[in-house]
């Protein structure tokens, strides 16, 4: 583990792996989630938008309704993530229910498919710095037989595209991009933003702006999971 940080986070995500995660990573954190209307009050995804864009100005969204509740002198960062899955063009955000969450596996049943995190770092009374981080991942074929075992486990609930990496249950391969990313908090793109956030250059970047960080830009992973 390394080095607890010196930082007084505020980690605005109810998301107990998002905490893990951040903990493991040697953070000292408190959670305060955002209110659930700073996600569904926002405004929909623009024609225009692109999925980037879009899931960056979510996690913004979330780390304002944060911020606006925190005192303006209180020496904090708040860290929020927004995180979707992708299938071609098609975003894929929590199921809503187990139709919805069937549907989207079958759509990624056998087929590679991208993850997207917006991460949003934003130190109290200063300007926020936006990121966004991609991974690619393969969902090897899933039998109905096995379909049916995982959505009657429930474990599809509150996860982007309905399936978890780290649950080592569904059979995925992470072929390029960051696992931390998979699971909705991107250590290594975070930790540049901790350390962008103290700089003048940083205070001064155009609103909606964001850093690219695509799958490419990581080491070539060796993360998989086995077949059911």
């Amino acid at each position: 583990m390394e080095k607890a940080s010196p930082l007084d986070i505020v980690l605005a995500s109810q998301s107990p792996r998002r905490r893990e995660l951040a903990e493991q990573a040697g953070w000292t954190v408190t959670v305060l989630p955002p209110p659930e209307a700073a996600e569904a009050d926002a405004a929909p995804r623009e024609a225009a938008e692109t999925l980037e864009a879009w899931v960056a100005r979510l996690a913004r969204a979330k780390a304002e309704a944060v911020v606006s509740q925190l005192p303006a002198n209180r020496q904090s960062i708040v860290l929020a993530c927004d995180t979707i899955g992708v299938i071609g063009t098609e975003p894929l955000g929590k199921p809503q229910d187990r139709a919805a969450a069937a549907d989207m596996l079958a759509k990624l049943s056998g087929r590679l498919h991208r993850v997207l995190t917006g991460s949003c770092v934003w130190p109290v009374g200063q300007a926020p710095g936006l990121a966004v981080t991609e991974s690619v991942l393969e969902m090897q074929p899933l039998s109905p037989a096995f379909l049916e075992r995982y959505l009657d486990s429930g474990l599809w609930k509150d996860k982007a595209g309905a399936c978890g990496f780290q649950d080592g249950v569904i059979p995925l391969v992470l072929h390029a991009g960051s696992s931390s990313n998979v699971i909705g908090l991107p250590l290594e793109t975070i930790r540049r933003q901790l350390t962008d956030c103290t700089h003048a250059a940083h205070q001064r970047a155009p609103s909606g702006s964001y850093s690219w960080f695509p799958a490419a830009s990581f080491p070539e992973p060796a993360e998989s999971l086995p077949a059911p």
